[in-house]
């Protein structure tokens, strides 16, 4: 038989008094193939009463930030202190109520059944199950899951839901950067170091009452999560994303080039085109430098991947001391 594993369901919340009760209490205590439930409230520096109230609901842990940091770092202090916790796994649900805890047997069964190593709620996988959204939000979403699919060679159809569950494994080898958000980067960082992630299809309940939405605007969320979307390509995937800009530009620069030496030779003329010789000497040399680059960022990235898998090690023995 397989050994049971504590489950601990990590709530993120700021200024969620209205919600985080009643998202507390419907967590589901048993769960089969679980030995143990434990609700963890991340407090990202909440003015209300978002903490009185997870105490009243009989949250097992709470922890505060003394000030408002991002959902980026407050998911990063819930990854950790689950661990300490002995986390065998790591459920994440948002504090407004959007998401059914009920959900959670869902979502943790393909990392008890041995076939992920995290697994992500899928607002579109189910068409019927599809939340009622401005068309805009849902032509973002699928922009940011076509990127990150073309670069991790997925076939996700949500990578902006942050109702997740990750394995004790997967949880260890995390390790993140941005503070507004996370949902990108957690999904492009893992998949880059070959965790198996799954999504299951799961319906939006609510609507969001507090402050734990990100940004009151979705063009802003847009433009922030584009900018981590944007670094994460280049830390995670260098070669590419300094090779094809470098391609690009040296491909444009030396396709003008012979097109205007073509040009000379036939009709012993570059005017009224000089400008041009100028700007493709420009995008050549920038290409081959960019070319230049990617190669030694893609050096960089072997040294990263070292240090990130001695890290690895040391988060892993400090947890096994601690358990």
């Amino acid at each position: 038989m397989k050994k049971m594993q504590k489950l601990v369901v990590m709530i993120p919340a700021l200024n969620e008094e209205k919600t985080i009760a009643s998202v507390i209490k419907t967590i589901p205590r048993k769960i089969e193939g679980i030995s143990k439930v434990l609700v963890l409230v991340v407090d990202d520096g909440s003015t209300d009463r978002t903490v009185q109230k997870a105490k009243l609901a009989k949250a097992d842990k709470i922890v505060s930030h003394k000030g408002n940091k991002g959902l980026g770092i407050a998911f990063q202090t819930g990854l950790d202190t689950a661990l300490k916790m002995s986390a065998g796994i790591i459920v994440n649900i948002d504090a407004d109520g959007q998401f059914n805890p009920n959900d959670i047997p869902k979502i943790i069964a393909p990392i008890l059944q041995g076939k992920a190593d995290v697994v992500t709620c899928s607002r579109f996988k189910d068409k019927g199950l599809e939340p009622k959204m401005p068309e805009i939000k849902k032509f973002g979403n699928k922009m940011f899951t076509k990127i990150i699919n073309m670069f991790t060679g997925n076939h996700f159809t949500d990578t902006q839901c942050g109702f997740r569950a990750y394995s004790k494994e997967a949880a260890l080898r995390t390790n993140l950067f941005a503070k507004f958000t996370y949902t990108q980067e957690i999904i492009m960082d893992l998949s880059q170091k070959g965790m198996r992630i799954e999504e299951v299809a799961c319906k939006v309940q609510g609507e969001r009452s507090g402050q734990s939405r990100i940004v009151s605007h979705w063009y802003t969320y847009g433009i922030r999560a584009l900018i981590i979307v944007v670094r994460s390509l280049r830390d995670y995937k260098p070669l590419q994303f300094f090779g094809s800009i470098g391609t690009i530009f040296f491909l444009v620069g030396a396709i003008n080039a012979f097109i205007l030496w073509t040009r000379l030779m036939l009709i012993r003329k570059i005017d009224p085109f000089m400008w041009m010789v100028y700007a493709d000497v420009i995008l050549i040399v920038l290409g081959f430098l960019l070319i230049i680059l990617a190669l030694i960022a893609d050096l960089v990235d072997r040294q990263k991947r070292v240090q990130e898998e001695i890290l690895y090690r040391i988060k892993k023995k400090e947890i096994e001391k601690i358990q």
